[in-house]
């Protein structure tokens, strides 16, 4: 029989069985003064330790923090088996939110700077603002931009963990996509348009669905800093053989350019009137 007494929880329990049977080697095997064995210890999770060592397995409590008392329990105890186990639920409860799909929101120009340049991962980022438009939209644009914000959880689903996705409802721009890597902006695609239609202008929101999946598979290329080399460079700039000069502008930044992609298309007949021309916000 050992008798063990908490010193700081004024608690006590006696453990009817052999130590050297049952406790082995573990902080149990010991006895005090006057056969006691004083812990200083809470001894909140003792009554579980005992159990786990009776039976050999024992319900461990779902929160994570009293799952981490118990590991630190099993641990000064030197109880292998339910520190094993502790360990295994934990991992497992990491595997569970690691599943979760988290997209920040920005709410400032200086937060997204330090979130863009302190991240190791490739970044995607919508900017959506709908509010931001002196016009109406064009029949279609409505659709195109829910559509945008559907590609963009998709994607956020798909490269989830590889990528890091953020959205923008605070900006400027009515919906227009960038591509970051290793902290600097690789690619932008614009999907807005100011277009002439029945004697008034009209914003125009386009869903380029082919190019924004392109441009996410690109900035593949800077995960783990692969893309930090010469080749990974080449290959990046060498990724789009089929955009014309007018849908591609690059803007200097030392020996690198930001692709910047602005969607034209033609105007259907019956969205504008007779020898008007579309005009392109850049």
């Amino acid at each position: 029989m050992l008798r063990i007494r908490f010193a700081n929880a004024g608690r006590k329990h006696v453990v009817l069985w052999e130590p050297k049977e049952r406790i082995g080697n573990t902080g149990l095997c010991s006895a005090g003064h006057n056969g006691w064995v004083v812990l200083d210890r809470c001894g909140r999770h003792f009554g579980l330790v005992l159990n786990f060592m009776r039976d050999g397995s024992v319900p461990l409590p779902e929160s994570h923090r009293e799952l981490e008392e118990v590991l630190k329990e099993a641990q000064y105890y030197r109880v292998q088996g339910l520190v094993q186990h502790c360990t295994s639920a934990m991992q497992k409860q990491r595997d569970v939110y690691e599943g979760v799909c988290r997209i920040p929101m920005i709410t400032s120009t200086k937060e997204e700077q330090r979130m863009i340049n302190t991240c190791r991962k490739p970044v995607v980022k919508l900017q959506n603002n709908r509010g931001n438009n002196k016009y109406s939209y064009t029949s279609n644009s409505d659709d195109n931009l829910l559509k945008n914000i559907e590609l963009f959880d998709k994607l956020g689903l798909r490269f989830n963990g590889r990528v890091l996705f953020v959205k923008d409802v605070l900006g400027d721009e009515i919906c227009c996509w960038s591509f970051y890597g290793e902290g600097r902006k690789i690619a932008e695609v614009c999907c807005t348009s100011i277009v002439y239609a029945t004697e008034k202008k009209q914003t125009k929101v386009e869903f380029p669905e082919a190019r924004i999946f392109e441009e996410t598979l690109n900035i593949l290329i800077y995960e783990n800093g692969r893309g930090s080399g010469p080749g990974g460079v080449a290959l990046l700039e060498s990724s789009s053989p089929g955009a014309s000069q007018s849908e591609e502008e690059g803007a200097s930044a030392g020996d690198r350019r930001v692709r910047r992609i602005h969607v034209r298309r033609h105007i259907m007949h019956d969205e504008r009137g007779h020898g008007q021309q579309t005009v392109y916000k850049d």
